[in-house]
């Protein structure tokens, strides 16, 4: 653990390199999200193979509460009963009461919702819901501190560990399967490309030593990718507001994303294609991005 954390692999629906785990250790050891609900059993397993028992993890914190980076809340908080859920104070009422976070998500994903079940609910008492730049005592003088990233959604975080430099990213800086290449997942209700940018100036700001995304583990270069997604996001921003103008709804706004921002040729490495079909997250992006759009396109008009 030469860098300071560890990797689970959550292995979401049963396969690896889709969604991490980072375990930050310390004298109150904390976990950085948690996986979807179906990962529950196989992130309790690794944590005790560990030598965690239940009264050993202090935290689980979380970039964002969508269901594959917080489904497993619920469940590893019942099996490690001294453990605190540390999340943006705009996701916090949806850990105690799920029911409408995971209707969301069945919504948005549709027949692959199976791969992420639903949420245990989390007693309110054991959540802790943070604003920007909250500090989470890992002890021995160890923080974690919480860094407001909104864009991809309205109650994101990134995690800086104070102590290595590491930046617990979510889905700030994109998907990174294997050796492809980042790309956004863009998916409703709330992107907002001008404050997703604030957030990688933010972020770039931190100077990461390692940059970690949840999708999947540290990438080669924090600079690259980075400047990457900045690109992608302002090149989907521009394309995406042109066609809502043309009339064409969701659907030139989709012809517009595959024009300016093609999955496979940015991706790249087949095996990174494959898991992007697989999960299908971009097959939400024109949903995200139409909506974006249209309310930037009202608000100028108005």
């Amino acid at each position: 653990m030469d860098s300071g954390f560890e990797i689970i692999d959550t292995r979401l629906g049963g396969r690896e390199g889709f969604t991490a785990a980072y375990l930050v250790p310390g004298e109150r050891p904390a976990i950085v999200d948690t996986g979807a609900e179906t990962s529950t059993e196989t992130v309790i397993a690794a944590l005790r193979d560990r030598g965690f028992g239940p009264g050993d993890l202090a935290w689980i914190v979380l970039t964002h509460i969508h269901l594959d980076h917080c489904g497993g809340t619920g469940g590893l908080a019942a099996a490690f009963p001294g453990a605190t859920v540390v999340v943006h104070r705009r996701g916090a009422r949806h850990l105690a009461e799920p029911d409408r976070l995971v209707a969301a998500t069945a919504a948005v994903h549709g027949e692959r919702a199976p791969l992420y079940g639903g949420l245990v609910p989390t007693d309110p008492g054991r959540i802790v819901a943070v604003e920007d730049q909250h500090r989470v005592d890992l002890g021995a003088g160890r923080f974690l501190r919480m860094v407001e990233t909104v864009g991809h959604a309205r109650h994101h975080m990134s995690i800086l560990d104070e102590g290595t430099g590491a930046v617990f990213a979510g889905d700030a800086v994109g998907v990174t399967f294997g050796s492809g290449g980042p790309y956004p997942a863009m998916p409703p209700s709330d992107i907002d490309f001008e404050a997703w940018q604030n957030s990688l100036d933010r972020i770039e700001a931190l100077e990461p030593t390692s940059l970690c995304p949840t999708h999947f583990g540290p990438v080669p270069d924090p600079g690259e990718a980075i400047a990457t997604t900045r690109s992608q996001l302002a090149a989907a921003a521009q394309a995406s507001r042109a066609a809502w103008r043309t009339g064409g709804g969701v659907s030139a706004v989709s012809d517009a994303l595959d024009a300016v921002l093609p999955l496979a040729p940015s991706v790249r490495a087949p095996e990174a294609i494959a898991r992007w079909e697989l999960v299908g997250w971009h097959e939400a992006n024109p949903d995200g991005v139409a909506a974006w759009a249209k309310a930037r396109e009202e608000a100028d008009s108005a």
